[in-house]
């Protein structure tokens, strides 16, 4: 277990003094938002959401109040208010997208429209103001599944396995395209599994979290050995303000745990065994179509410019399961509304237990 932190060494003095942060009210960029005027408390920060089902105002509430802070609500596929906005600052950190492959099985189209083609929109504002950077945040899915003992690097090529990761890699393209076709100065982070406070209770975590607090059955995919690279979200977002201070344009950067991998299974177990709940809650599901069985990250790149995650596992668990017992506010309301809905079309076996009906 980690117990000594080390200090801080995220360069945030080194970052641009105007960023438009677009998908800033959802799970990773409002945590790079709080961080970020935490630390620069000068920094002008226009936050741009579209507020769908996984954005959430009340993310952003600790910063609310900053002088520097600014919310536009609004989708980044509005090209008109994407230049108006970019024309304001000098610095576009791209967070929007559609993010939970479950629901990219269910619904590719909505995955398209925002990944593909707001990225489009994005860059094409950043390129038209002449921007000093623009960062886009991808994923480790980007890779497909990894063999063991190998490790993803950054020149591996894609092999995107579903509607999700592959919109991902499409935005990518888009911006290294745009890096060398108009000297765009683009950065691509590539994260591992991010959990922590805040974050919608559709994935892994947050969904297994919530349903052993209300001793519901807790859905594991097979026979839970799919392996993950699980990041703490605060260490994922000074993993990106890293590279966007640091980093070379027109490179990607994985961000990753690098610790020991782990599966659904181990996941499940280390909730239950935080929330005090028997394992009889663990209850196999068919599996996911397409389910990548590995990811792994080499970040040897990141690491070079300064920067290390500060979590291991069992610390960022005990400090998400807390968060999520002492926050029910945050997540009763939304497991009774839409996500209700999603989880009978998503677990089937389970209908029965779906949350709305407990």
């Amino acid at each position: 277990m980690t117990t000594n932190l080390p200090d801080d060494s995220t360069p945030w003095s080194e970052l641009p003094r105007r960023l438009l942060v677009a998908g800033g009210a959802g799970f990773i960029g409002s945590a790079f938002v709080r961080l970020l005027l935490e630390r620069e408390p000068d920094l002008q920060v226009t936050v741009l959401d579209k507020l769908t089902y996984a954005g959430n105002l009340a993310n952003l509430a600790a910063v609310a109040d900053r002088p520097g802070y600014r919310f536009a609500e609004g989708d980044i596929c509005d090209r008109e208010l994407v230049e108006r906005l970019a024309g304001e600052v000098d610095c576009i950190v791209n967070f929007a997208a559609e993010t939970h492959v479950d629901r990219s099985i269910l619904d590719p189209d909505a995955f398209i429209k925002t990944d593909v083609y707001g990225t489009f929109s994005l860059l094409e504002a950043a390129r038209l103001h002449h921007h000093r950077r623009f960062l886009q945040v991808s994923t480790d899915e980007v890779y497909g599944d990894v063999e063991p003992p190998a490790l993803s690097l950054e020149d591996d090529p894609p092999r995107p396995r579903s509607p999700y990761s592959a919109s991902k890699v499409g935005a990518e393209m888009q911006c290294f395209a745009y890096h060398a076709t108009y000297g765009v100065p683009i950065l691509v982070t590539r994260g591992s599994n991010t959990y922590g406070p805040h974050q919608y209770p559709e994935k892994i975590v947050p969904l297994f979290v919530t349903q052993a607090l209300d001793s519901l059955p807790m859905p594991v995919y097979g026979d839970g050995g799919a392996v993950r690279d699980y990041l703490y979200v605060d260490d994922h977002a000074r993993g990106i303000a890293t590279v966007l201070a640091r980093g070379t344009a027109g490179l990607a950067y994985n961000l990753g745990q690098g610790g020991e991998p782990v599966n659904g299974l181990q996941v499940a177990r280390a909730v239950l065994r935080l929330t005090d709940r028997q394992e009889s809650l663990i209850q196999h599901v068919e599996d996911r179509p397409g389910h990548d069985r590995r990811y792994a990250l080499d970040s040897s790149r990141a690491r070079a410019l300064g920067w290390a995650p500060q979590l291991d596992f069992e610390t960022g668990m005990e400090r998400t399961v807390a968060w999520y017992r002492d926050h029910r506010p945050f997540w009763e309301p939304i497991k009774s509304g839409e996500f209700a809905e999603f989880y009978r079309r998503n677990y089937r076996p389970l209908a029965g237990t779906a949350p709305a009906s407990s």
